[in-house]
């Protein structure tokens, strides 16, 4: 990612987390009509998975002109992934779900190059934790 990219996803950031709950939920809802097969992966309260889910995407963004900063916890998250049973198809749908959620709520700024810069900074996170889908043991 370039810094221009990189600072559009930061901008638009801010004008979405203000109303992350709303972005979160619109995100889950999205995420089961695309794959109804991966809710499953989800036990617990959804409005809280919701808000945690925009309070690791608010840490990622803000990473992003730093990865080094944000790496071993991406890869942690990747790991952790893996043993709820994400596969790697799985980040393709997530990344649609996002995407969507982010145009819905963000309208008429979420132009063209916008989109560019958050499909790729999903990208660069997505293959992060992909990386990191593997066993622990693996690892070492």
């Amino acid at each position: 990612m370039d810094a221009k990219q990189i600072a559009l996803v930061q901008s638009t950031f801010a004008q979405v987390e203000p109303i992350a709950q709303e972005v979160g939920d619109l995100f889950y809802t999205r995420l089961f009509e695309i794959d109804p097969a991966i809710r499953q992966l989800f036990k617990g309260d959804m409005k809280k998975q919701a808000l945690m889910l925009m309070t690791v995407i608010g840490l990622a963004v803000r990473g992003l002109d730093r990865p080094e900063t944000i790496e071993p916890s991406i890869r942690a998250l990747g790991q952790r992934h893996y043993r709820y049973g994400v596969t790697a198809p799985d980040y393709n749908t997530f990344g649609a779900a996002l995407i969507w959620a982010l145009e819905q709520v963000l309208g008429d700024a979420f132009t063209p190059p916008v989109k560019e810069a958050w499909v790729e900074a999903y990208n660069l996170l997505a293959d992060a934790m992909k990386k990191a889908m593997q066993p622990a043991e693996a690892t070492t």
